[in-house]
């Protein structure tokens, strides 16, 4: 597998430290140190492969660390702190992810025996060894960045690929959930893109409980066993993610920002902002607008 990654670091050198395009639809790839406040983001649903150096992820109360002999898999929206490391020889980290499109898996599974069995209580994100066969997917998408006339006609190919891949090892019942309707992961995902979407508004359980067609106490089980928090943690962490994007391009101050996210009050906006960053929302805009430079 060494020589497949080494082919892969080749073909995602020009990666930059922000999420880079490759010019082939839903991959993207990066390369050393990262901005804080980019790694503290609602990470979008991805299948994520690192060629160099660590990264951990940690999500609620979970950590997960990985590095270029496992791949990550994030099956929902999920408000996550990462954590990227150098290779022990001193190697920038690089790594390349592709978006994961429901429709896409749906399309795929309709071509493959259904499994029995379902996801049951189990989170939306976890880590696994990495296989040749998901490898060699990895480097024929990744080539395609130099035969840009081929993508139109072989990029869904190679995705179905690592997908397929993807489905095949242990991670695999993520995919199929996220892609079924009626699953326990379906009906909780719908929920979540609904808050990442209206995260300002007030929250009703009893509302979210029926769009997911749950009970209230099955929603809160199965919510909290997919993203590790609670509906309103849920809430407050992007709440929180999105006020400090908007304090770093300034768009306004923390308290125009506060009421902008949702909160009622400017107080509690701060220090439920220091809590989760460890600086109050003006000192913590200077911190990082002060590391970028």
């Amino acid at each position: 597998m060494e020589t497949q990654l080494q082919e892969l670091r080749r073909l995602a050198a020009g990666a930059e430290n922000r999420r880079t395009e490759t010019g082939i639809p839903r991959v993207a790839m990066v390369r050393g140190k990262i901005p804080d406040h980019l790694l503290a983001a609602v990470y979008d649903p991805m299948i994520n492969l690192i060629l160099t150096g660590s990264k951990t992820m940690t999500v609620g109360d979970q950590t997960l660390r990985y590095d270029p002999a496992t791949y990550f898999v994030m099956s929902v929206d999920l408000p996550a702190v990462g954590s990227i490391h150098p290779s022990e020889a001193g190697e920038p980290y690089l790594a390349v992810s592709l978006t994961l499109e429901p429709t896409i898996v749906a399309n795929l599974l309709a071509d493959l025996p259904k499994p029995a069995g379902g996801g049951g209580y189990r989170p939306g994100f976890s880590v696994a060894p990495v296989t040749s066969e998901l490898l060699d997917a990895w480097v024929r998408m990744l080539r395609l960045m130099g035969q840009p006339e081929d993508i139109a006609v072989l990029a869904s190919v190679y995705e179905r690929e690592i997908l397929f891949r993807t489905l095949q090892g242990p991670l695999g019942w993520m995919l199929r959930d996220i892609a079924t309707p009626d699953t326990a992961l379906s009906r909780v995902a719908v929920v979540i893109r609904w808050i990442r979407e209206n995260h300002s508004l007030p929250l009703r359980i009893e509302m979210l409980a029926e769009m997911a067609a749950l009970s209230v106490s099955a929603f809160h089980r199965h919510f909290k066993a997919v993203t590790t928090l609670s509906p309103l943690q849920y809430q407050k962490h992007v709440r929180l993610l999105h006020a400090r994007s908007l304090l770093i391009a300034g768009e306004g101050n923390a308290t125009a920002i506060a009421f902008r996210v949702g909160y009622e009050s400017p107080n509690q906006f701060s220090r439920e902002y220091s809590r989760q960053f460890g600086f109050p929302p003006s000192k913590d805009n200077a911190r990082l607008i002060n590391k970028a430079k």
